[in-house]
C-alpha cells in the first residue's frame, strides 16, 4: 500500500480523531460513577473510584502493547510487508490475551499489591475489590483492544479506533445502567458492565478488522510464531514496558512529594495535574501519528520522510502546545475556580499557575521525541533515557525543593522532562547511522 503524501493537512486530520478517542477515554470511568451515583451512598461511590485507581494500575502496565502494535505495524506498512502487517495484529493480540489470562489467574496476589498502595477504609475497600472482581473478567478482551489500536493507528486508521472507542463508551453506558438500575447489582454490576463493554468492542473490532483486511486485498499473514519476530515483538515491549514504569515512578513521586510540602499543596497539584492530563489529550495525539509515520519512514529506510514527517508533527504539536500555554495563563485561574470550591486549594493552585502553564510547551518535545523513537523501535535507548531522566529528576527534587519548597517541587517536575527530551537527543546520531547501513 502506498503511504500518502505527507503534509500538515495530513499529519493533523491523522491526529483530529486520536484527539477525539483521547478525550473520550476517561467517559468509560464517569458513567460508572454517574450511574452509581444515582443510586448508592459515598460508600459505594469512592469504592468504584477506588477500584478504577487499581484497574488503571493493570492498565497502565500493560500500555505498552499499543505502542509496540503501532510501531510494529508502521515499519511492517513502511517496507510494504502486507503479511507481517497482518502477522504483527495477531501475535500483539495474542499477547495481550494471554497477559490478561496470566492476570485473572494471578489476580489475588496482584490485587492485594494493589490495593495496598491505596489507604481506604474497610468498606469502601471491600465493594472496590467488588468491582475490580468483576472488571478482571474483561482484561483479556481489553489487553487485546490495546493491540488493535495500536495496530489501527499504525496503518493511520485513526478515525477507525474513534468509532471503536464510541462503540466502547456506547455499550458500557447501556450495560451499567442496564445491570445496576435494572438488574440492581450495585457495583459490582459497574464492573460486570465494563468487562462485558470489553469483548463486545473487541468483537466489534474483529467485524472492523475483517473490513479492512479485505480492502488491503488477498495476502498471506507471515508466520504467526516465526521465532525472530516474536523475539523482536517482546524485546519492544519489555523495553516499553521498563520504560513505562519508570516514567510512573516519575509521576508517583511528584505526587509523594507534593504531600510532604503539605496536604495543600498536594490538593492544589491535583487540581493543576487534571489540566496538564487535558493537555496530553491534545499533545499525545500527535507523538501518536509521530509513530506511525516515523515508523513506516523507518520500515522503508527513508531518513528524508522521517525527517519530514518529525518536523511536521513537531511543528503543529508545538503550536497546540504554544496554544494550551498561553490558554492556561489566561484562562487558568477560572480552570481551578470551576474544579474546586475549597479556597486553600484554589489559593494553592493558583501560587503555582505559571509553572503548570509552561508544561506543555517544556514537555512537548520529550512527547515528540518519544513518539519518534517508539516509532524507529528504539526500546533500549528508550528504557535507559527514561530511567536517567528520572534520576536526574529525583537529584533535582532533592536540591530544589529544600531550596525553593514546593516551587522547587514543580521546577524539578519541569526539569524532568527537559531532562527526557535530552536524554533521548543522545540517540539521535544512533539513529540516522541506522538509516545509512
Amino acid at each position: 500500500m502506498t503511504a500518502p503524501p505527507l503534509s500538515r493537512k495530513h499529519v493533523f486530520l491523522r491526529a483530529l480523531p486520536i484527539m477525539g478517542a483521547n478525550i473520550a477515554s476517561p467517559l468509560v470511568g464517569l458513567v460508572d460513577l454517574a450511574v452509581i451515583g444515582r443510586t448508592a451512598d459515598t460508600q459505594a461511590i469512592a469504592a468504584v473510584a477506588l477500584g478504577g485507581l487499581v484497574f488503571n494500575v493493570f492498565f497502565w502496565s500493560v500500555a505498552f502493547l499499543r505502542m509496540g502494535a503501532t510501531a510494529l505495524t508502521a515499519q511492517a506498512d513502511g517496507r510494504e510487508d502486507e503479511g507481517e502487517v497482518r502477522a504483527v495484529l495477531w501475535r500483539a493480540g495474542l499477547v495481550g490475551v494471554a497477559i490478561g489470562l496470566v492476570l485473572l489467574l494471578a489476580q489475588w496476589p496482584l490485587k492485594a499489591g494493589a490495593f495496598a498502595l491505596f489507604d481506604s477504609p474497610d468498606d469502601v475497600e471491600t465493594l472496590g475489590r467488588a468491582y475490580v472482581d468483576a472488571r478482571l473478567w474483561g482484561a483479556p478482551a481489553a489487553f487485546a483492544g490495546f493491540a488493535v489500536y495500536g495496530w489501527l493507528i499504525g496503518l493511520g486508521l485513526t478515525g477507525r479506533a474513534l468509532i471503536l472507542q464510541a462503540v466502547l463508551n456506547i455499550t458500557n453506558a447501556g450495560l451499567s445502567v442496564l445491570f445496576v438500575l435494572g438488574f440492581d447489582m450495585g457495583v459490582a454490576g459497574v464492573g460486570a458492565a465494563s468487562a462485558a463493554a470489553q469483548w463486545l468492542h473487541l468483537l466489534a473490532a474483529g467485524g472492523l478488522i475483517v473490513m479492512i483486511l479485505r480492502n488491503r486485498g488477498a495476502a498471506p499473514a507471515s508466520a504467526l510464531f516465526d521465532g525472530a519476530a516474536i523475539r523482536r515483538l517482546l524485546s519492544v515491549n519489555r523495553d516499553i514496558f521498563l520504560r513505562t514504569m519508570a516514567l510512573l515512578a516519575g509521576f508517583t513521586w511528584f505526587n509523594i512529594a507534593s504531600l510532604r510540602e503539605g496536604a495543600d499543596v498536594l490538593a492544589g497539584n491535583a487540581i493543576l495535574m487534571q489540566y496538564i492530563s487535558i493537555c496530553a489529550f491534545f499533545l499525545d495525539a500527535f507523538a501518536h501519528v509521530t509513530e506511525a509515520e516515523t515508523g513506516r519512514a523507518a520500515g522503508a529506510k527513508d531518513w528524508k520522510r522521517l525527517l519530514r514527517a518529525f518536523r511536521l508533527t513537531s511543528e503543529l504539536a508545538l503550536g497546540f502546545s504554544i496554544a494550551l500555554s498561553l490558554g492556561f495563563l489566561l484562562l487558568g485561574d477560572q480552570f481551578i475556580m470551576m474544579m474546586t470550591t475549597d479556597e486553600a486549594t484554589r489559593a494553592t493552585a493558583r501560587s503555582f499557575l505559571i509553572w503548570c502553564a509552561l508544561t506543555p510547551l517544556l514537555g512537548m518535545p520529550s512527547w515528540q521525541l518519544d513518539g519518534l523513537m517508539i516509532g524507529a523501535t528504539r526500546g533500549p535507548l528508550m528504557r535507559n533515557a527514561m530511567i536517567a531522566a528520572l534520576v536526574i529528576y529525583l537529584a533535582l527534587d532533592a536540591v530544589l525543593r529544600p531550596a525553593f519548597g514546593a516551587h522547587g517541587l514543580w521546577l524539578a517536575f519541569l526539569a524532568y522532562y527537559v531532562a527526557r527530551a535530552g536524554t533521548l537527543m543522545v540517540g539521535w546520531p544512533g539513529l540516522k547511522r541506522s538509516f545509512m547501513t
